[in-house]
């Protein structure tokens, strides 16, 4: 058995330890170089945001039927008010889409918007 010994010469450190400072001027280049993206980003959606809205197209406006929801009204007894001869279930689903209710809760007092094929 042999042994080996090092003397601290020999011993090398893998990279010396530096200290990293950051100065004022090094701070606001790296603020900048953050900021690029953003500044980017709300450029493009300013600028391309607009746009839909700037078509010399004629917009047409659709109004719709409202129903006023009253005391121990259901979606199932206005559904059959409105649209007799229909399936309840489509009507339902129907106005529940167009006036994106959440789980077919209703308030006294609510408009509900009746979609045109029901409201002629």
């Amino acid at each position: 058995m042999s042994t080996i010994t090092f003397s601290s010469a020999a011993v090398l450190p893998a990279r010396p330890a530096t200290k990293l400072r950051l100065t004022a001027r090094g701070r606001r280049v790296v603020l900048a170089v953050a900021a690029v993206p953003l500044a980017a980003g709300i450029a493009f959606a300013a600028l391309s945001g607009g746009s839909a809205m700037a078509s010399g197209e004629q917009s047409s406006t659709t109004t719709f039927a409202t129903v006023t929801v009253m005391p121990g009204d259901t979606l199932w007894s206005i559904a059959e008010e409105i649209a007799p001869g229909a399936d309840p279930r489509e009507v339902i689903g129907d106005i529940t889409r167009l006036n994106l209710l959440r789980g077919g809760s209703l308030q006294i007092g609510q408009e509900l918007a009746i979609p045109t094929q029901y409201s002629e």
